[in-house]
C-alpha cells in the first residue's frame, strides 16, 4: 500500500485562494488514508483551530505551517556564493536589505493612514467621531513563496512570531517578511521549509529554464534550513509540469537536496476546481475572461489518492515515500496552553491577585451594603465569601481585576459605562464598581453567572460611551502591549448580496448592474438568489446561481470583532499571529469569537452604546444650561416612566424597544428599574 502525506494545501481560510472549509479537507485526507495533512494557508493560522478541532474527530495527525511571501532580492551566482561563505568563515548567508528595519522587537508602529488616534484625542469633543480606515492594497509587490511547516509547538511559536513581525512590519493584507527573522525563526524552532508553488523562487527559475539561478534560489533557503529543506515536485496535467519538474529534480541533484511530492492542493475535491476560480478572479479583482491568461487549465489542484500520487511522480524516486515520513514525523496535536491573563500589580501589602480582589471587594460593600457600627451587611458578607471561594478556585480573581481596571480608567476620564448580561448576579461586580444593579437585593444566583458546573470563564460585557470607546481599547494597547493586547477578529462570510456582488462581476457584469440586482435583494441566504432575482435566461445565469449557491458560508476577508479585546501575560503570537486591522491603530489576532473559545483563549467584551453617548450629552446639557449635576444612579424612580413602559410607549428607549420587548412589557407591568433588570 503506498504511503502518503499531502503538505502543502490551501482551505478558504487562505481568503479567495482555498476553495474547500477545513472539515472538508480534513475528512476527506482522512478518507484517503493519508499519513497526515499539512495545512500551509497563507500567512498565518487563521484556519488552524478549525483545522484542530476536524482533527480530533477523525483522528488525522495534522501537520501546521503557513505559506509566506519573501521580498525578491537578488542572489550572488553559485561561485560568489561560496567566496562570501569563505569570507565569512561559514557563516550566514542571508542577504543585506537596507529597506527593512532590523530584527530584534516587533515593528509596532501603525502603518501610515490618515492620521493617529492621538490626533483625534487631542482634538477631541464629545459627539461623532470618524475615524480613518485604510484602503484595501493594490498592485501588491511580487514576492517569492515559500511554505514553512513547524515540526513541534515550539516551532508553531516561532512561525507564529514571524508572521506577526510581518505582519506589523507591512500594513493589511500585505505583510512585509525579512530574510534576518526568518533565519532566526528557522534556527529557534527547527522549521522545515519547502520551496513553494510556481511562485517560489527556485520553481519560478525553474520554469523559465535558468538552472543557475535555481541552484541559487535553493542554496540559499539550503543555508537558511540547514537539513530542513526540500524542493517540492508535483504533476496537474499541464504541459510545463515535467519540464519544471526534471529541472527542480536536477537543481536537487546538483546542491544535494531532498525532493518532496505534493500537489499544492486548493480544493477538496476536483469539482470545486470552478469554485477556485472564481475566487482567484475576485481576488485579482478581474472578470474570468481577463483572468484567464493566469487561470490553471486544470481541475487537478485537489487531494489526491496516495496512489495517483504514486503513479504519477515514481520517476523521482522516494519523493512521495518523503512526503508520508516527513508528515508522520512533523504532526503533532496542537494542545496549545491558552494564554493567563497578566499578572495585576498590585499595592505593597498585597502577594496575590484574589487577596487585592477581596480587599477591593470588601471595601466596596462598607458602602454598597452596610450594617451596624460600620460593618458589612451580615448577609452580604455571606455572599461575597462564597463568590471569592468560587473565583478563587477557579482562578479568575485576575479577570476580575483586569475588568475593574478598565472601567477604573474609564471613570477616569469622565467616559460613561456599564456591565451587561449575567455579570448583574455578582455581589463582587456590585462591589468593584462594575455594575450598579444589586444581586442580593433581588436574590440573583451567582451560579448563573459563574460556577465550576459551566465549565467557562465568566463573560463580562461592558458597554461604553459609542464615541469614546476607542479611548478605552488604546488604553489596553498601550497598558499591556501590542504583544499581549490585540481585538477579536470577525471572519466575514458571504451572504446573498455580498455574493452576488463579486460573483457577478466576476462573470462581467458591470458595476452598476450588480448594483441594480443587490440594491432590492431582501434576504441574506444565496440559495434563494435564484427566486428572488431575475437573470436574463442562459448558462452565464445558471453558472452565477450556481457559485453563489456554494459560496454560501465562505469566508471573504478577516474583519475586527464589534468588541472581543484580549490581553495576556505571555505574548500572543505564542498562541496565534496578530495583524493590523483595516481600522486606524487596531491590531487583532487571526482568530475569531468562536476559534478563541474553542483554544481556551478568554476575552473581554469592550462594547460601544450609542444611547450611553446620549445620555451624557443630556447630562452635560443640563449642567451647562440649568447649573444641576445628575447622577444617572440617583435619579427618582418616577412612575410616569413606567406607566409609559406599561403602555409599550418604547420607541427609541435603548432595549426595550424591539417587537418582542413591546410585548412583553404590557404583560410585565415594571413598577421599578429592578423589575426591569430582571
Amino acid at each position: 500500500m503506498v504511503r502518503y502525506a499531502e503538505l502543502h494545501s490551501h482551505t478558504n481560510m487562505s481568503f479567495l485562494d482555498g476553495a474547500s472549509h477545513p472539515a472538508e479537507m480534513v475528512e476527506l485526507a482522512a478518507e484517503l488514508g493519508y499519513t497526515a495533512l499539512g495545512v500551509t494557508d497563507h500567512d498565518g493560522f487563521r484556519g488552524v483551530a478549525k483545522v484542530h478541532q476536524a482533527a480530533r474527530q477523525t483522528g488525522l495527525p495534522i501537520v501546521y505551517g503557513t505559506e509566506v511571501g519573501m521580498s525578491r532580492i537578488t542572489l550572488p551566482s553559485r561561485e560568489g556564493r561560496a567566496s562570501r561563505r569563505l569570507d565569512r568563515g561559514g557563516g550566514s548567508s542571508t542577504p543585506h536589505r537596507t529597506d527593512v528595519p532590523s530584527s530584534g522587537t516587533l515593528p509596532l508602529d501603525p502603518p501610515a493612514s490618515g492620521g493617529s488616534f492621538q490626533d483625534v484625542k487631542a482634538k477631541h469633543s464629545r459627539g461623532r467621531i470618524r475615524r480613518m480606515h485604510g484602503s484595501k492594497p493594490a498592485n501588491k509587490p511580487e514576492t517569492d513563496h515559500l511554505v514553512l511547516l513547524a515540526p513541534d509547538p515550539a516551532g508553531y511559536a516561532a512561525i507564529s512570531r514571524f508572521v506577526t513581525r510581518g505582519q506589523y512590519r507591512g500594513r493589511k493584507d500585505e505583510p512585509r517578511y525579512d530574510y534576518r527573522e526568518l533565519e532566526e525563526a528557522s534556527r529557534h524552532g527547527n522549521l522545515v521549509a519547502l520551496s513553494g508553488c510556481n511562485q517560489g523562487a527556485v520553481n519560478r527559475a525553474a520554469l523559465t529554464g535558468d538552472l543557475n539561478a535555481a541552484i541559487a534560489a535553493a542554496e540559499h533557503l539550503r543555508d537558511l534550513f540547514p537539513g530542513r529543506f526540500y524542493l517540492e515536485v508535483w504533476d496537474h496535467g499541464m504541459p510545463e509540469d515535467d519540464y519544471r519538474n526534471d529541472l527542480v529534480a536536477e537543481v536537487a541533484r546538483l546542491t544535494r537536496t531532498p525532493l518532496v511530492a505534493t500537489n499544492n492542493v486548493h480544493y477538496a475535491r476536483s469539482r470545486d476546481a470552478d469554485l477556485a476560480e472564481v475566487l482567484a478572479a475576485i481576488a485579482g479583482r478581474r472578470d474570468l475572461d481577463t483572468a484567464d491568461g493566469y487561470r490553471p487549465a486544470t481541475d487537478q489542484r485537489n487531494l489526491r489518492h496516495p496512489e495517483e500520487m504514486h503513479r504519477l511522480l515514481s520517476r523521482y524516486r522516494g519523493a512521495v515515500e518523503r512526503a508520508a515520513d516527513l508528515g508522520e514525523s512533523l504532526a503533532f496535536d496542537l494542545d496549545l496552553v491558552a494564554p493567563d491573563l497578566p499578572d495585576f500589580p498590585m499595592p505593597g501589602a498585597f502577594t496575590t491577585e484574589i487577596e487585592y480582589l477581596t480587599h477591593l471587594a470588601f471595601e466596596g460593600a462598607r458602602t454598597v451594603y452596610p450594617g451596624e457600627d460600620g460593618r458589612i451587611d451580615q448577609r452580604a458578607r455571606a455572599r461575597l465569601e462564597h463568590e471569592l471561594q468560587v473565583i478563587g478556585d477557579l482562578g479568575y480573581a485576575g479577570f476580575f481585576l483586569v475588568a475593574w481596571d478598565i472601567v477604573r480608567f474609564a471613570r477616569s476620564q469622565d467616559i460613561y459605562c456599564q456591565i451587561r448580561g449575567s455579570g448583574a448576579d455578582s455581589a463582587i461586580c456590585r462591589c468593584i464598581g462594575l455594575t450598579r444593579v444589586d444581586p442580593i437585593r433581588l436574590n440573583l444566583p451567582f451560579e448563573r453567572f459563574l460556577s465550576a458546573e459551566r465549565g467557562r470563564p465568566p463573560d463580562i460585557d461592558i458597554d461604553f460611551e459609542a464615541e469614546r470607546r476607542e479611548e478605552v481599547i488604546q488604553y489596553c494597547y498601550q497598558r499591556y502591549g501590542r504583544e499581549r493586547a490585540a481585538m477579536v477578529a470577525n471572519v466575514i462570510t458571504y451572504r446573498a448580496r455580498s455574493v452576488l456582488q463579486d460573483v457577478g462581476k466576476a462573470f462581467g457584469l458591470t458595476q452598476a448592474q450588480v448594483n441594480g440586482l443587490t440594491k432590492y435583494l431582501d434576504t441574506r441566504n444565496p440559495k434563494a438568489i435564484r427566486a428572488e432575482v431575475d437573470l436574463p435566461e442562459g448558462m452565464t445565469a445558471e453558472y452565477i446561481y450556481d457559485i453563489c449557491d456554494r459560496l454560501d458560508g465562505f469566508p471573504r476577508h478577516l474583519g475586527i470583532h464589534s468588541g472581543g479585546m484580549v490581553v495576556s501575560q505571555q505574548p500572543l503570537w505564542q498562541v496565534v499571529p496578530m495583524e493590523w486591522g483595516r481600522m486606524e491603530d487596531r491590531t487583532v489576532l487571526q482568530w475569531d469569537k468562536d476559534d478563541c473559545a474553542a483554544m481556551g483563549v478568554v476575552k473581554f467584551d469592550l462594547l460601544a452604546l450609542g444611547a450611553l453617548n446620549g445620555m451624557h450629552l443630556s447630562v452635560d446639557m443640563i449642567r451647562e444650561v440649568h447649573g444641576v449635576d445628575i447622577d444617572l444612579a440617583t435619579i427618582p424612580q418616577e412612575p410616569v416612566i413606567y406607566d409609559m413602559l406599561t403602555r409599550s410607549d418604547t420607541v427609541g428607549v435603548f432595549q426595550v424597544e424591539s417587537r418582542a420587548q413591546m410585548a412583553t412589557l404590557p404583560k410585565m407591568k415594571p413598577r421599578t428599574f429592578y423589575d426591569l433588570a430582571i
